[in-house]
Parts: structure tokens; sequence; C-alpha cells
């Protein structure tokens, strides 16, 4: 579509059984909201929607967890969900929920039309039932092998590991996630959406139709779902959480999650159509206007097979034009977990780093996983912040508006004659609206994030070139000139700088007083490519404010070993403890002489990586033993160190070395050893009972 009159943008309804993390972000919210901004700049007019998905057996099952209500669980993680977005500057026109009444509302008729129409099949099929718990098991509470890559902990309807989609009878050895029982088998009624009667509709419009303009990895899995031949999906579950089937033989089931969820955009923006006074059915069901779904990949075949097999049914509603779904984004290397408490939480970090909203914005934007997993790492995002938006966007700024303030006690000088290299940057300043506008539009938000820095870049470079701090001395006249070209290229970075940085832009507006009043427009989009001057002569600036500032190491350590305590919690929790070995008389027990001794000598076993060399007071004798403990201990870090050494154990040859005796020890949670050592000092020879 050339020129849509309207645009529809929807980011992916997050789950609330959870908050949200850097995972969500990059996948979704900051591109999406990148795209937004741009097109406002524009003046395009933009309905930009979202909204928590509280539905689904994920709500229940975090409740149980929690020991709460469903209700309380929504409520809770909808309210840090909604205020995480607004602190981070993500622009949603209207965030909605799944639990409100137009939701329900719309939702349950969209789906009475679609019966009535007879788009659904009514069938009878064996479901996985927990007989303890007295309830079938929808998808996510059941886990068990994956049948495609052998992953042990797959849920019923998705693979966290490989992303394959499948049915929770797919599964290899399935458990409750109630219980932990092996479930039985047992029919119920559901009624279902035959895809496969939409498989020609879909290899058309997407297979024929956007095989050029959707990004290869959406493009790749929707073509290998539609060539393996599309079967019909269940749109109801037996679940008591969740919008009721709203039919009369329908009793105890409620609409699949995935069928009502992405209803949700539609009910979101007749919630914001009715606040604005707007009809919602042009951004949902007129040709011009462009619909555009962020997600990320999990959601790629809900986003492009079975939404718009459910839109296409319908028949009165537009399809995506697009949908960008970008990969994932992983964590210091390994994937990122809800569960398991790897992650970089949002409002955790919108906590501990305080108005650095920007930096995290642009990090997630500048290493994006658009077209492959990519992973986020502390040292990475210190260094974004350091080496780029401190030294060469916040380093520009700085020093044009400190020596504006120098110079002419701030305001804009009126420039002399231009030279051609004056002439060559504001040139190259008008074309950047067009670059970066161009990387936005076709959903390449990495290459346009680093456009903008390179206008920056231009920046320093022409102040570098220039050199208005020595011409001073020499060409008063001169410097008045250079000092307004730079003025210009700071406009154009507050105002090209809004979709990425939208805190620093307006900091810089400020700072440049261009912040518009009542009665008048911000600058726009295209006033930096149209408009000669953007900062006329005379125009009065502020004093500089530093717009970004360095990050320490110890800022970033700390963040490091956060991660590191969750991987050893984690680690502990999954560690199962040995089982009781079998039962031994006293007499037995009596055989073992196991006394205090202390490390008067320690060095590594030549050759080894896990062998120290000891010599061991033991109060008898001072004897040799060799122990596996060099991984979790230096030598000279031990010297003094009182031990339980097993002194009769017969003596044995390891790598050369006649060893008598052995060194009593365990494990720490971190996975190192650990000295059974005495409370107190004791004489070396103490035995042990």
């Amino acid at each position: 579509m050339n020129t849509p009159k309207r645009y529809t943008i929807t980011a992916a309804l997050p789950y609330t059984n959870g908050p949200i993390h850097i995972g969500h972000l990059a996948g979704v919210y900051v591109p999406a909201d990148i795209y937004a901004r741009y097109l406002r700049l524009k003046g395009k007019d933009v309905a930009y929607i979202s909204g928590s998905d509280e539905h689904g057996v994920a709500i229940p099952m975090r409740a149980k967890k929690e020991g709460i209500s469903p209700q309380a669980i929504i409520d809770k993680y909808h309210k840090i969900i909604k205020k995480s977005f607004e602190d981070f500057g993500i622009s949603f026109d209207n965030y909605s929920r799944t639990s409100s009444k137009i939701h329900h509302e719309t939702a349950s008729a969209f789906f009475t039309k679609m019966y009535n129409d007879g788009e659904f099949i009514e069938e009878v099929s064996a479901q996985l039932y927990d007989a303890e718990a007295n309830q079938f098991l929808a998808d996510r509470f059941v886990v068990g092998t994956c049948p495609k890559c052998g992953f042990e902990e797959s849920y019923g309807d998705q693979c966290e590991n490989c992303g394959t989609s499948h049915n929770a009878n797919d599964l290899i050895n399935p458990k409750s996630a109630i219980t932990g029982n092996v479930p039985t088998v047992k029919e119920t009624k559901h009624w279902f959406l035959p895809l496969d009667r939409h498989e020609d509709f879909l290899r058309e419009w997407i297979l024929e139709g956007h095989k050029k303009d959707w990004k290869p990895n959406v493009y790749g899995q929707v073509k290998s779902w539609i060539d393996d031949g599309l079967r019909p999906r269940a749109v109801t579950r037996d679940l008591d959480w969740g919008i009721p089937v709203p039919l009369k033989d329908a009793k105890g089931k409620v609409l699949y999650v995935w069928f009502d969820a992405p209803i949700g955009y539609i009910s979101a923006t007749k919630e914001w159509a009715a606040k604005e006074g707007k009809n919602w059915e042009d951004y949902w069901k007129k040709d011009d206007t462009k619909l555009v779904h962020f997600i990320g990949k999990d959601n790629i075949v809900f986003h492009c097979i079975i939404f718009p097999a459910m839109l296409k049914a319908h028949g009165d509603y537009i399809l995506p034009d697009n949908v960008p779904a970008n990969e994932f984004l992983n964590l210091e290397g390994n994937k990122l977990s809800t569960s398991k408490n790897w992650a970089v939480w949002l409002h955790e970090y919108l906590e501990e780093f305080p108005n650095q909203q920007d930096v995290l914005r642009y990090t997630l934007t500048a290493n994006a996983p658009e077209n492959k997993d990519n992973d986020f790492t502390w040292k990475d995002f210190q260094a974004k912040n350091n080496n780029e938006l401190v030294a060469i966007f916040g380093n520009f700024i700085n020093r044009v508006v400190v020596l504006t303030n120098k110079y002419y006690s701030g305001l804009v000088p009126e420039p002399n004659n231009f030279t051609e290299a004056d002439e060559d940057v504001l040139t190259a300043v008008k074309e950047f609206p067009n670059v970066i506008g161009k990387s936005i539009e076709r959903y390449r938000f990495r290459e346009a994030s680093q456009e903008l820095m390179n206008l920056a870049r231009l920046g320093n470079k022409y102040l570098a070139d220039e050199e208005p701090w020595k011409v001073i001395k020499l060409d008063e006249e001169r410097v008045k000139t250079i000092m307004f070209v730079a003025l210009q290229i700071s406009a154009a970075l507050a105002v090209l700088s809004k979709p990425f940085l939208p805190f620093t832009s307006t900091k810089l507006k400020g700072i440049l007083n261009i912040i518009p009043n009542d009665n008048e427009e911000s600058p726009s989009w295209d006033n930096v490519s149209e408009k000669d001057i953007l900062l006329p002569a005379k125009h009065q600036i502020n004093k500089a404010a530093l717009l970004f500032s360095k990050i320490e190491d110890k800022t970033i350590e700390a963040q490091i070993e956060k991660l590191q305590a969750t991987k050893i919690a984690n680690a502990q929790e999954k560690k199962v403890t040995a089982p009781q070995k079998e039962i031994i008389d006293f007499e037995d027990f009596t055989k073992l002489d196991i006394r205090i001794g202390t490390i008067l000598e320690a060095e590594k076993v030549a050759k080894t990586k896990k062998l120290l060399k000891l010599k061991v007071d033991v109060g008898i004798d001072i004897r040799t033993i060799v122990s596996g403990i060099a991984e979790s201990f230096s030598p000279e870090d031990i010297i003094g160190q009182q031990v339980s050494v097993l002194v009769n154990l017969a003596p044995r040859k390891i790598r050369g070395v006649e060893s008598n005796g052995m060194i009593l020890m365990t494990d720490t949670p971190d996975g190192k050893l650990a000295f059974m050592e005495p409370g107190k000092e004791v004489k070396n020879g103490q035995e042990i009972s």
C-alpha cells in the first residue's frame, strides 16, 4: 500500500503472569514504538494498540504457585506491566486488558458470527485428563518431551527450546503440571477452526503476495507450516478461567486464549476510539488502512495464519500488510526464561538505572534480533552508552551548547558566508530524514538507529575539522557561521532522535528551547529536510545539561553478579539430593578413623587441573594426601586450614604420588567445594566420632 490514510499498529499482548523483560522489549515493544513515533512525526493518523492478555492457562498456573486467585494475579501484573511501559516511554494510544467488558463482548460476538456462518466444525476428541485434579489438562498444564527436538520440559502447545507448535497429545511421556501424575485420556467436545479450508487463500495471500516484502524469517516459518498441510485447530478449551463459549451446550468451556487474545487488538481499538470520538471500524475495516502486527517469532503462526484466517472467515476485516516479527534475544549467552528468573526485568531496570530509559532503548535497538537470535550483555550495554551515546551524541551536543553560551550568551549567531564544507554539511543533514525514514519503513530499526548516530558523528567531525575554539582567536565572524551550522545539526538531532530516544529528544529540545507553546506545533520529521533553518539567528537557547552519563564498571559488575546469583539459585533448585545409602552397623562406622588435621604445604600436581598435593599434620604423623580440590582452592590460600581427614584409608598412588588418607569435602551452592572443618580450632589428631 503506497499511501495509506491511517495506520493500525498492534504490539503483542503480554501475558499477565509476570512482568516485562528485555526480550519482550527487543522483540516487540521498542520497534513498534519507534515505528509509531516516526509515523506521528510524519503527521500520520496512527492507532498504536496493545493490552494485557489475561486469559489462558498461564494465569491460573501462576495463581496456584502464588496461592492467590487468578483475578489477583492479573490485577497485580497488569498494573506492573502498564506502569513499566509508561515509565519506559512506550507510547501506546491505548493499553487495554482482555478481562474488560468490551473485550468479552467483542470476542463473544466474533465467535458467534463465525459460528452462525458455519465457520467452525464440532468434534469429540481425546484430551489428556488429570484424575486427581479432576480436570482436563489445557496445553500449559501438560509438560513432556518435545517430539521434534527431544527437550524434556516442553509445554503441551509449544516447545520453548525449538519453538515448534504441537498438541499436548503429541508429547512423549506427558505429565500433569498440576499434580505431576501421568494423565489419562478422556473424550470431550470442542469447536475447531478448519484451517485446511483456508489453505489456498493463505498460500495465495502470503506465499505469492508477500514473498518480497515480508521478512525471510517470517515468510519461511509460514511457508513451512502451509507446505506441511494445515489442520483444524481447536478454538475452545475445558477451563474455568477465560471467556465462556457463548453456546448453550458449552458449559465449563472457554474460548481458547489464542482465539480471544488477538481479538483484543480490536476491542482495545474500540475502547480507544470511543474515548477519542473516532470510528473504530475505519482502523480495521477500511482498505486505505495499513495494519501492522509487531510480535516475537513464537507468535508468527498465530498472527500470520490463524488470526488472518479468522479475519477472513469473519468477512468484514482487513488483513495485515506486514508482520515484522523479530527473533529471540538471549541474555549473557543463555535463553531468557521467566520461570528461571533469567532476565533483566523492566521494572527493576527502571529502579536501578533511573532516568536512563533511552540507554536501554538504544542498546536493544542497536542490537535487535531482527534476522537472527542475538545476545544482550551488560558489557555491551555499557559500551553502547559510554562509547556512543556519551562519546558521540552527548559529546557533540555538549560542545555546541557550551560554546554557544560561552561566545554568544546562548543566542544563535547570525551566519556569514557559507563555505563549501558548510554547504555540504547542511545538505547532508537534510538527507537524514529520508535515509532514516526508509530504514524504519522497511522495519530495519538497527540500521535506522545507526543512521541517527551517523548524524551525530557528522556533527562531531564538522566541529573537529572546523575547530571553532581555535578559529575564535583569528576570525570571530567565521566562528559565527560554524556555530550556526552546528546548531542546525543539533536541532535536527532533537527531532530525529524522538522515535529512538524520546526522553533525550525532549531534554534536548528543552536545552535548545524548541519545546512548543500551546499555540505552536512541534517540529515535524519533514521540517528537517524541508526547512533551510531549524534554529534561526538570535534564537535563545538554554544552558548545557548532560544528556547521558558514563556508566562505571562497578555498576555493570553488580548486574553481572545479580545474574550469577540467579544461575546459582537455579542450579541448587535443580540439584537432586542423593538418596540415603544402604544401612550399616555401628561397628562398620567405628572402623572409620576420622581426625582433625592442619594443611602445612600445598602444591599443584603437574599436568592436572583438579589435583593438589598436600602435607597434612594429622596429630599422629605428617602425611602426604592427594586431593581433587584445585578448581576450588589456590594452594597458597589453604595453608593453615584445619580439615577433617579419613586417616585409615588404604594408601593409593595417584599420578605417581602415594596418597595416605582422604580430605572430607562437600559442595556449596555455587558448585565449589567446602572443607568439613571444626567450628573452633582444635588440636591436630582430635578424633571425630
